[in-house]
């Protein structure tokens, strides 16, 4: 009996190191991402040291800020569909969640341009905007050739 114990303890162990391996290289990823994406506006965008040491903080704020959001719909999402072969989905409540999403999204980046239009110029914020664009198109561009490469 106290060796079922023991083996019981030492599977939960293994098990529950793995989980946070795994979160820790998700959260690597995305802190890699994120610097990744840092270094093309900085050069995109042709920041300058004040401006980058300006922007910096606020940049990875509203990221984290909007990856969280991102993170929390998502795990919403998968727990209603979860079961969605068993039991229909209310999906008035999955609409409404989709919108009021949608719509925090809109507030942070509106949040992010108010911060970022005290501290850059009308030009420099323009190029700053479109090198994220670029940054977007580029990462869903090599996600797409990712899984086109998977599947030859």
């Amino acid at each position: 009996m106290k060796m079922m114990k023991f083996t019981l303890i030492g599977i939960l162990l293994v098990l529950s190191t793995n989980g946070f391996a795994q979160d820790k290289d998700r959260n690597a990823r995305i802190e890699e991402m994120h610097a990744r994406k840092w270094q093309s506006l900085i050069s995109q965008a042709q920041l300058t040291p004040k401006e980058i040491d300006a922007v910096k903080p606020i940049f990875m704020e509203y990221e984290q800020t909007v990856w969280k959001l991102h993170q929390a719909n998502r795990e919403f999402f998968k727990s209603a569909m979860k079961n969605a072969s068993k039991v229909k989905p209310n999906f008035a409540d999955l609409n409404d969640r989709y919108v009021d999403f949608e719509f925090k999204q809109a507030q942070m980046f509106k949040n992010y341009h108010m911060q970022l239009r005290k501290i850059l110029q009308p030009e420099t914020l323009f190029k700053y905007y479109k090198a994220e664009r670029e940054f977007k198109r580029k990462l869903l561009q090599d996600l797409q050739d990712h899984r086109d490469h998977d599947k030859h």
